[in-house]
């Protein structure tokens, strides 16, 4: 496993549930063969990990790995949020609804950056971004060019999945008004929709009464407690801007 000399995994424990190996096999060959960013809580790299490895638990807790993510949040022109529901083959979160793409910056190439430059982290986030609405919901490129992503803040949280994997990330959020075509895939994605602001309210009054078993993805519920309501008249005005603040990492719990 390649990982920067400052850390040290002592124990990689292949925890996947055997039973489930068939519904997980496609996911666990990507995963096997992508490495996430390794960050410090100052968003400072410190080197690579496979994508398997860093959602273990074990990992997390006995390492404090913490790698680089992206949440994006995409509107209509009707300023309706798509939200997803993850698929059933996801390895952490699978059948939670979320935002409408979430994953992670890639070291490679086109996702790394030769100086850590704020306004450099930004461009490959946005490239991540893209590669990954085409990979998850199949929005073409073209759909979402990267100049249309606007960064509005950076959170770091820790979030426990079933008790063997989980996320620990310094997560970008970024936001983008488009009108898109949108092809699920369904290895990644199990549903979609799009919800207005009071549909968006009924959907957490469901969750926190547990209502059919619905539930929203941890990430997802901290940027709706402390940011997207604040965010979303700005998003109808055009006023983004007015409201980013990527000089701060929130610490969020």
């Amino acid at each position: 496993m390649k990982i920067s000399k400052k850390f040290k995994i002592t124990k990689i424990a292949n925890s996947y549930d055997p039973h489930k190996l068939p519904i997980f096999l496609p996911v666990l060959l990507v995963e096997a063969s992508q490495s996430c960013i390794l960050v410090n809580e100052n968003d400072q790299v410190v080197g690579h990990v496979s994508k398997m490895n860093c959602h273990l638990m074990e990992n997390i807790e006995k390492e404090n790995l913490l790698h680089r993510a992206f949440s994006v949040f995409l509107f209509n022109s009707k300023y309706e949020l798509l939200l997803q529901q993850r698929s059933v083959t996801k390895v952490t979160f699978s059948l939670v609804w979320t935002n409408t793409c979430c994953s992670h910056l890639l070291y490679r190439e086109s996702e790394l950056v030769a100086e850590e430059a704020l306004a450099n982290i930004f461009l490959q986030t946005r490239n991540a971004a893209q590669r990954k609405l085409l990979d998850e919901l199949g929005i073409p490129t073209e759909d979402v060019p990267v100049d249309q992503f606007t960064p509005l803040g950076r959170m770091l949280y820790k979030a426990l999945s079933d008790g063997k994997y989980g996320e620990h990330e310094l997560d970008y959020l970024l936001f983008i008004v488009r009108d898109v075509s949108v092809k699920p895939n369904p290895d990644e994605v199990d549903d979609i929709k799009y919800v207005n602001w009071d549909e968006l309210k009924e959907l957490l009054r469901k969750a926190d009464a547990g209502e059919g078993g619905l539930k929203l993805s941890p990430w997802f519920r901290l940027v709706v407690d402390n940011f997207l309501f604040k965010w979303w008249g700005h998003v109808e005005k055009g006023t983004l801007k007015e409201v980013a603040d990527m000089k701060t990492i929130h610490k969020l719990t």
